[in-house]
């Protein structure tokens, strides 16, 4: 007699089933036999956390900016991979747009951490306008547009955010990212 539909999968089906229902109950129980009446509510970082952390915040976030300045915008440029006619140009500049683009975020981010320490907020308070200036550069890369002075302006805040973090105690190495990290 031929079966329609094999034993096997029936019974894994209704398994699945039998847990589904299983878990939902569980999770969706209004017993009220919980010890808590509401959810917990999350408890805010103090001060002093915060500022414990923002050095390494702060390093987190300008290492991978620096490295995947260096790796994808300053040694390709100076590689000559950016002119006109050189191989693998257009691949050159996409990355470079990337890597700006990611650079650009990752150092508002470690910007944002530095306000969390004292010394370090006044290291990195005036490369705030160094960092927004970075914004439109990304696309110009990707478009082919960047020039000397777009590419020594890109450097020249990297360094300036690597000493800024040297004077105040968290010393930024570089940490190249992957490919796939800059797009995000």
């Amino acid at each position: 007699m031929p079966r329609s539909v094999p034993l096997r999968r029936l019974l894994m089906a209704l398994l699945l089933i039998c847990a589904v229902l299983v878990g939902a109950t569980a999770c969706g129980s209004d017993g009220g036999s919980g010890a808590s009446s509401g959810p917990a509510s999350p408890t805010g970082t103090s001060s002093a956390e915060a500022q414990k952390f923002a050095r390494t915040r702060f390093v987190t976030n300008a290492g991978p900016a620096a490295g995947a300045t260096y790796q994808w915008v300053v040694k390709p440029y100076r590689a000559g991979q950016f002119k006109k006619g050189a191989d693998g140009r257009t691949f050159a500049l996409v990355r470079a747009g990337l890597a700006g683009g990611f650079a650009h975020n990752r150092l508002k981010a470690a910007s944002e951490n530095a306000k969390g320490d004292p010394l370090l907020s006044k290291a990195v308070a005036p490369l705030s306008a160094g960092i927004a200036s970075l914004k439109g550069l990304a696309t110009k890369l990707r478009n082919g547009e960047a020039g000397d002075g777009d590419i020594g302006a890109f450097e020249s805040v990297i360094n300036s955010v690597k000493d800024a973090g040297k004077s105040a105690g968290a010393e930024v190495k570089d940490k190249v990212p992957s490919t796939s990290q800059l797009g995000g």
